[in-house]
């Protein structure tokens, strides 16, 4: 996209419900939070910012592998609000929209961010977001319009309460991905089963791809 988009990845939570950081939590081989940055690099490039919180020391060494730009909110107790908050304080300049995107959403690909980009098109009056399991939530992508609400959030009010108040803007996109996040170990064992199945089905289409090209080959004798 010609306009300049920045992407917020909230990673400062507790994990009250799962007992330990999630974001170190492995699926399908790979760290949650590894998985989301990893995501969210792939779509903006440098152009991302973490918010760590509970966890910090923690998930360190791990967003250190990644050329962005992280910030901590010392009070992530208060919830999703003050997450935003700390992120916003940190966006450039420059920016004409940011997208903000959980740091446990680990089913959610670049892929899905581009066509939530690609949806939005620099739009400076609407706000593109993921439409799943009948509700409409981040990864969301908001103009600049909606900057200084974004930053007056306060408490555990996250995006969606603000995609509620602006649902005249909305631009829905389809994101069967972004239903999947984790707060406990069902959760955990459900994002696990996905991608088991999704290596299976992988595996057999390389079988398949394989068996059709011995298939094709022409064995018959030179002369």
């Amino acid at each position: 996209m010609p306009v300049s988009v920045h992407v917020l990845v909230l990673a400062a939570g507790g994990s009250r419900r799962l007992g330990r950081p999630k974001q170190l939590e492995r699926v399908g081989g790979r760290g949650i939070l590894e998985r989301v940055l990893s995501a969210a690099v792939g779509f903006a490039g440098h152009d991302v910012t973490v918010v760590l919180g509970a966890h910090a020391s923690a998930l360190t060494p791990l967003v250190s592998r990644f050329a962005l730009t992280t910030v901590i909110n010392r009070s992530w107790e208060e919830g999703l609000g003050g997450s935003i908050r700390t992120g916003m304080a940190a966006v450039p300049a420059g920016c004409e929209a940011v997208l903000i995107l959980l740091g446990d959403q680990a089913a959610v690909s670049s892929e899905d961010l581009r066509r939530l980009g690609n949806a939005w098109n620099g739009a400076d009056n609407q706000i593109a977001a993921s439409a799943y399991a009948g509700h409409v939530g981040v990864p969301a992508l908001f103009p600049r319009i909606c900057f200084s609400e974004l930053a007056a959030l306060r408490g555990d009010e996250g995006a969606r309460q603000l995609l509620q108040r602006n649902s005249y803007r909305l631009l829905r996109v389809p994101m069967p991905n972004a239903g999947f996040d984790v707060d406990t170990e069902d959760d955990l064992r459900q994002l696990n089963q996905r991608y088991a199945a999704r290596q299976s089905e992988a595996s057999t289409r390389l079988e398949l791809d394989a068996i059709d090209c011995q298939d094709s080959i022409d064995f018959r004798p030179m002369l």
